[in-house]
């Protein structure tokens, strides 16, 4: 793997290529640090311990050492875009997603496409800063700069050409409450007087406010932190050694990366429970199948009982005016749309589908990026290593529909061959208060919530998960956009 980061004279953060990634503790770098701070040198050193603040530093370096292929994958990203930032980091616990994943947001940002580059990246700006987001923020404003775009566009959307400033509610809806989207939403982008939309350009957008909704939701999920390089990466302040020389505390060497022995002790059993009920759910399904009838019903319960899932951190998150200039209307969130007494129509997805309907329409007026997105699906859909915990030889498939399932439920999309009685049947209330957060108000995600589910389970299980709560809720905000566009293309 290739990482390092230096200052140089003029200020600017210069990539260093270097073969391997080293970790030593010696006296004499500790004695070099305190003689430069004593020369009035100022030496940045990263606020966190590593890419997450959920996963140890140890075990995410540990994935590169023994992958070859992850390897060389980060090596590549490194070659095309003279970083490897942590989020590529933490999805190399999944080298095969994490091939598809690249591979696709690079032809969204720089390979031919209906929209200029610096549109693309102002488009992610917007999206993640709705999500408030200031990771993915930061990273796009810099690459924004990079490809040409206008300064005076970051000091906020109002600066931004008419067209852009256009998707304002779109990325509001889109991120908040997609099946509030309407053809008529579509018909004020391709009819404008003013700075119109075609088609391919609208998809697009709607394809990238889409990937960096999903991938906010991913980065809060898995507490990605900030690049030393990057704002919020690091502090000049000197650390406060204690019994650890600061090599300790830059890699996270530390009593707090020691007590997950003691969680599993407390919640022994929860994965052989699991498996249990994934056994007795089989044998359910091939004594009898429930008739549509009672499908349907099931699939109401599951969705009225989603809005009674609250997060546990429910207080109001009011974003920074650097994150809150790049979106308008910053009281506008996610709302349960199957509040008591509210009918708001089923979504079904034997109506209007991915894979009969909207693979196809991005396909036609985005060429190849269908099939990349399709791809990506369904890499994180089938991802599997027949293993649970400790446990070896385990079919997922199960559980991994039972999650990708209740997010679509939580949107209001219903499969009719899915028997929604499953998903209290796999799903705790942890794991659903978890899945609600990341996936509907992913900037109050906590590590609480995080080590709260699962807690036998590895951190590249749970890395999975988001994989799966990424994708998942990007295919759900597609399906309700595309179906707009549908509808008024006919």
């Amino acid at each position: 793997m290739r990482l390092a980061v230096a200052q140089s004279e003029n200020g600017e953060n210069d990539s260093i290529a270097v073969t391997g990634l080293l970790k030593i503790c010696t006296k004499h770098f500790c004695f070099s640090f305190c003689v430069l701070q004593d020369l009035g040198i100022r030496i940045p050193r990263p606020l966190g311990n590593g890419p997450s603040s959920f996963i140890p530093e140890k075990e995410i370096l540990q994935v590169s050492k023994v992958d070859t292929r992850t390897q060389e994958i980060f090596e590549d990203a490194f070659a095309a875009l003279r970083r490897l930032d942590n989020i590529s980091l933490i999805m190399g616990f999944h080298p095969q997603y994490l091939e598809s994943f690249l591979r696709t947001q690079h032809y969204l940002l720089q390979m031919d496409g209906p929209l200029p580059l610096h549109y693309r990246h102002y488009i992610g700006i917007m999206a993640a800063a709705r999500h408030q987001c200031s990771y993915l923020v930061n990273l796009h404003v810099n690459d924004f700069l990079q490809v040409g775009g206008d300064p005076k566009w970051l000091n906020g959307l109002s600066e931004a050409p008419q067209k852009l400033q256009q998707l304002g509610e779109l990325n509001k809806i889109l991120a908040h409450r997609p099946w509030l989207i309407t053809k008529e939403h579509i018909e004020c982008f391709l009819k404008a007087e003013e700075h119109s939309w075609s088609l391919a350009e609208l998809i697009h957008a709607v394809v990238l406010l889409t990937h960096y909704h999903s991938l906010s939701s991913f980065t809060f999920g898995c507490g990605i932190m900030p690049e030393i390089n990057c704002d919020g990466g690091h502090t000049f302040r000197p650390p406060s050694l204690s019994q650890y020389c600061v090599c300790d505390i830059a890699n996270g060497n530390s009593h707090a990366n020691h007590h997950d022995d003691l969680l599993g002790n407390q919640m022994c059993g929860e994965v052989e429970v699991l498996m249990e009920r994934m056994k007795h759910l089989q044998e359910c399904r091939d004594d009898e199948e429930a008739s549509q009838e009672e499908m349907a019903t099931r699939f109401e319960r599951e969705k009225t009982e989603s809005m009674l899932v609250v997060t546990a951190e429910d207080e109001e998150c009011v974003p920074s005016r650097d994150i809150s200039r790049h979106f308008e209307d910053t009281s506008y969130g996610y709302q349960d749309f199957a509040r008591r007494g509210e009918q708001v129509p089923t979504f079904r997805a034997q109506d209007y589908s991915w894979e009969d309907h909207g693979f196809s329409l991005v396909n036609r007026l985005y060429p190849d990026v269908g099939q990349m997105l399709d791809e990506k699906f369904q890499m994180a859909y089938n991802l599997t290593y027949n293993t649970m915990a400790t446990h070896k030889d385990v079919d997922t498939s199960m559980l991994r529909r039972a999650i990708w399932n209740y997010i679509h439920c939580m949107f209001g999309i219903r499969y009719d061959d899915y028997d929604y009685g499953e998903i209290n049947q796999l799903l705790d209330r942890s794991f659903k208060i978890y899945i609600k957060t990341m996936v509907c108000s992913p900037e109050k995600t906590t590590k609480r919530m995080y080590e709260s589910f699962w807690r036998q389970f590895q951190h590249s299980e749970k890395v999975h998960v988001n994989l799966l709560l990424m994708e998942a809720r990007m295919q759900a905000e597609l399906l309700y956009a595309l179906r707009a566009i549908t509808r008024y293309m006919t």
